[in-house]
């Protein structure tokens, strides 16, 4: 499609009625609001440790404000300084890039998905640099076997090539949270061993032994109280296959057996809520279309990484994912309204 067709789709179809972007906002407070309440509810009389689940909800809520702020004064300036950053520090992290262990994958993708939003943004004439820039991210998670930041990072990249192309941002969206809802399920269906004929033997590979044996834990750990969970911060002291000292590996290496293990199934269905904002917020952005659903690749990308690690546990991850998310939200000081998509 040439720049010429784009430009069109982005300025009509992708403003929201007047008014209910404030709808958003109010959801967004009411569900970081409940996750840090539901944390402190899950440790109560137990010996947990809530500060990390409060630690990522500051993250993302001032990640979310600074990229508002910051996208509706420079919006391409600070999305690519954004994803230039994002790279630097997934670069010169200390648990590298490769793996599903650290916030190496999480932290490409979110760079990939900041650039590709900048080239969005910007004028056609440099719209060309910052597509190469996204595209040597991931080609330097392709050259240092960093399979999963590559993985997701260059699924991102195409996905944005292409969001010229819809001509309604809600059906692209409900796709984003359908992918998700799969990932969450195959890791669950893994955990309980309820896999059909079994986990095949490519996949166990890939997925180590270890790895499936934190996942089962986690789910025997969350079983035990559906409704509180065991307590936030405390699958460590209570799962056989964390190694002591546990270090990084007291986490169960996916974000919503993390939950379900530590808060019981609200924790699961407020992690879930929380996404649904920022889809939701995505949708009522006043944002041009492609912008928003090369925002909402990056998310959904970074959603199925945290079901197969412990990205979210790190605060880089979930302020960077507060920030691309308000970057794509932001509000232009002269934006007018038009029809929702």
């Amino acid at each position: 499609m040439t720049s010429s067709v784009v430009e069109p789709v982005a300025r009509n179809h992708g403003r929201p009625a007047g008014g209910r972007g404030g709808a958003s906002d109010v959801a967004g407070v009411l569900v970081l609001g409940g996750c840090a309440v539901w944390a402190l509810i899950a440790a109560l009389g137990r010996p947990a440790r809530p500060e990390g689940v409060l630690l990522a909800v500051l993250a993302v809520a001032a990640g979310y404000a600074c990229g508002r702020i910051a996208g509706s004064l420079l919006p391409v300036a600070s999305a690519a300084a954004a994803g230039l950053a994002g790279f630097v520090l997934a670069c010169t992290s200390p648990y590298g890039l490769t793996g599903h262990e650290g916030p190496g994958a999480a932290q490409l993708t979110l760079a990939t998905g900041a650039v590709c939003c900048a080239a969005w943004a910007a004028p056609r004439a440099f719209r060309p640099a910052l597509w190469l820039s996204a595209a040597a991210i991931t080609l330097t998670a392709v050259v240092s076997g960093a399979t999963a930041g590559a993985t997701a990072g260059g699924a991102v990249l195409l996905l944005s090539l292409m969001a010229a192309r819809p001509r309604r941002r809600l059906p692209a969206l409900a796709d984003c949270a359908l992918v998700a809802a799969v990932a969450v399920g195959g890791t669950w269906m893994v955990a309980e061993d309820a896999v059909p004929g079994g986990v095949p033997s490519t996949l166990r590979t890939r997925l180590t032994e270890h790895r499936i044996g934190l996942w089962q834990d986690a789910a025997r750990i969350g079983a035990t109280d559906p409704v509180r969970g065991a307590g936030p911060d405390r699958f460590g002291e209570l799962s056989s296959a964390v190694p002591q000292p546990a270090g990084l590996e007291a986490k169960p290496h996916s974000a919503p057996l993390q939950q379900a293990a530590g808060q019981g199934l609200p924790g699961v269905a407020l992690l879930g809520a929380a996404f649904g904002w920022l889809l939701h917020a995505l949708w009522r952005s006043p944002r041009p279309t492609p912008v928003v659903l090369t925002a909402g690749a990056a998310l959904t990308a970074l959603a199925v990484v945290s079901c197969l690690g412990n990205a979210l546990s790190f605060s880089q991850i979930t302020a960077g994912a507060g920030l691309l998310a308000g970057l794509a939200t932001a509000r232009r000081p002269d934006d007018g309204s038009g029809a929702l998509p």
